[in-house]
C-alpha cells in the first residue's frame, strides 16, 4: 500500500474500491439508523421531537405508498439537523445524493422553502418561495413529501412505525449507490 496518493497503482486502487462497497454495504446503512436515534434528543420547540416527526413523516409516506427512495427522503428529511439546523435539508440532499433519484435529491435539499409556506410570514420572509421552482420535475414530489407528509407530522399522540420497520428501506436505499462515488 502507499503512503501517499500519489504512489497508489490501479492495483491499490482496486483494492480501496471494493473496500469501500464493502463498508457501504454494511456500515453506511447502520449509521444512518444510529444517527436518526440522535434526533430523539432534539425537541427544538415542537410538540414532537425530530426523531418522532421524522419517524410520523415517514409513517405517512409508508401509509401513503410511496417507494423505498421516496420513504427513506421522508424518514431522514431532517436528519442534516444534527450538523446544522439553517442548512439541514442541504446536508440531507447530499448524504442522499448518490443513493435517490436527482427528483429526490432537490425536493429533500429544497424542502424548507416548501414549508415556508406555512411559517416563512411569521419570520417575516416570503411565504411563496416554493414558486421560483415550480415547473421543475421535482416540485410535485416536493409538494407532497411537504404538504402530505411532514407538515403534518408533529402530533407527538400519533403512532409511528418504528425506526427499527424502516430499516430495510434504509439498507436497500443506502446500500448500493446509484452514481458510484
Amino acid at each position: 500500500m502507499f503512503t501517499a496518493m500519489q504512489q497508489g497503482t490501479a492495483e491499490d486502487w482496486g483494492i480501496i474500491a471494493r473496500e469501500h462497497m464493502l463498508h457501504q454495504r454494511s456500515v453506511a446503512p447502520l449509521q444512518i439508523m444510529d444517527s436518526m436515534r440522535r434526533l430523539a434528543s432534539m425537541q427544538l420547540g415542537f410538540g414532537a421531537d425530530q426523531l418522532t416527526h421524522c419517524l410520523m413523516t415517514a409513517t405517512l409516506a409508508r401509509a401513503d405508498n410511496a417507494t423505498d427512495e421516496e420513504v427513506v427522503a421522508a424518514l431522514t428529511h431532517d436528519l442534516g439537523k444534527i450538523m446544522s439546523i439553517p442548512n439541514h435539508g442541504a446536508i440531507q440532499a447530499e448524504v442522499l445524493k448518490q443513493y435517490v433519484s436527482d427528483d429526490i435529491y432537490f425536493a429533500v435539499k429544497w424542502h424548507q422553502h416548501f414549508q415556508g409556506a406555512y411559517y416563512y410570514g411569521y419570520l417575516g420572509k416570503p411565504t411563496d418561495m416554493r414558486e421560483q421552482f415550480r415547473g421543475e420535475s421535482w416540485f410535485d414530489f416536493a409538494e407532497k413529501l411537504v404538504d402530505k407528509w411532514d407538515a403534518p407530522a408533529f402530533d407527538p399522540d400519533f403512532k409511528v412505525d418504528s425506526l427499527e420497520s424502516f430499516e430495510p428501506e434504509v439498507m436497500r436505499v443506502f446500500s448500493v449507490p446509484r452514481r458510484g462515488f
